[in-house]
């Protein structure tokens, strides 16, 4: 099965991002809920100091805005009149929705105008700079390129790793095979993947199948039900991919392991082997150990590479005799 290619996220609204990370974030909804459909399009925050002060060359208007004690206390000390000025002045551009932090009372001045343009405003219990820290980086997820993959996720000794295959090819008790081995499902069938910071791809499963798995003859079952919380995990990157085929159609076995192979996901290319399937082959088995192969790699050590070195020593000696 083709994998589906989700495009990059272009924009999300308040609503959203008011429902994901409201908890996170210390949020809550100040005023009216009109305007939770408004669109966030760029995954970053503002501090519209200057734009108070009348200047909106540059404003980024297309961020959430964030007051800050700054913002607060510059806006107290202007004459009433003009206060409401600069605050019509600044909702009048729609901005997505105004935070301000440090669970700071909202000014009556800018609940007016927040209703008059329809502006969500939220108050955060966080300082200003840890509060766009934190969104910050839960923004960059949310607007981060995702795609979904045919295949089961687990974790094995921290290596996460993607098993592909075919249907019936054997996924599904071959993952259970590694879970009952004290390893960690991460997800099963379908795995969604995104691109963190175009350099890693974290994996994770749906949120109405998590933590759930489909076993031929037996039918849904709840892993962390029957195995426990431990043997399951929420995302992973993901850092190994596994094909498995049917032993027929492989036409050509690696036998050394010298050739090493890639599957790549959103641009990102991620070490892959093919094992081929059988009956009487203990795939859970050979999964795990490609898998803890993979670590060995990753930490500079290659069996393969040493062995053909030690061979061609061999072969120089004797040539030299």
């Amino acid at each position: 099965m083709k994998p589906k290619l989700l495009k990059k996220v272009s924009h999300i609204t308040v609503g959203h991002f008011y429902a994901n990370h409201a908890e996170k974030l210390g949020l809550r909804l100040e005023g009216s809920s009109r305007g939770l459909n408004r669109l966030i399009r760029e995954p970053t925050i503002n501090r519209p100091g200057l734009a108070l002060s009348g200047f909106f060359s540059y404003f980024a208007v297309k961020r959430i805005q964030v007051f800050g004690a700054a913002e607060l206390s510059y806006l107290k000390g202007l004459p009433a009149p003009e206060a409401k000025a600069r605050v019509r002045a600044l909702f009048a551009k729609k901005m997505p929705c105004l935070v301000v932090a440090r669970n700071a009372p909202v000014p009556g001045v800018i609940l007016d105008a927040a209703a008059e343009f329809e502006t969500p405003i939220l108050r955060t219990s966080m300082i200003t700079m840890k509060f766009i820290n934190a969104a910050t980086i839960l923004l960059e997820t949310d607007f981060a390129p995702s795609t979904t993959e045919h295949g089961s996720m687990v974790s094995i000794l921290g290596v996460g790793t993607l098993i592909r295959g075919a249907s019936g090819i054997g996924k599904s008790e071959c993952v259970l095979g590694l879970i009952e081995r004290g390893y960690s499902l991460v997800s099963d069938d379908i795995t969604r993947f995104r691109s963190a910071e175009g350099s890693e791809l974290i994996g994770m499963s749906d949120s109405m199948s998590r933590y759930h798995m489909e076993v031929r003859g037996i039918g849904i079952i709840n892993i962390a039900s029957i195995f426990g919380a431990g043997a399951v995990v929420p995302q992973k990157r993901l850092d190994f991919v596994v094909t498995l085929k049917d032993w027929h159609e492989v036409e050509d076995v690696d036998r050394i392991g010298l050739v090493r192979e890639t599957y790549e996901i959103l641009d990102i290319k991620v070490p892959h082997v093919t094992l081929p399937v059988r009956t009487g082959r203990d795939i859970a088995r050979l999964v795990e150990v490609a898998a803890l192969d993979q670590k060995l790699k990753n930490m500079g050590e290659n069996s393969a590479q040493e062995f053909n070195q030690r061979l061609l020593y061999m072969i120089s000696e004797r040539r030299s005799r």
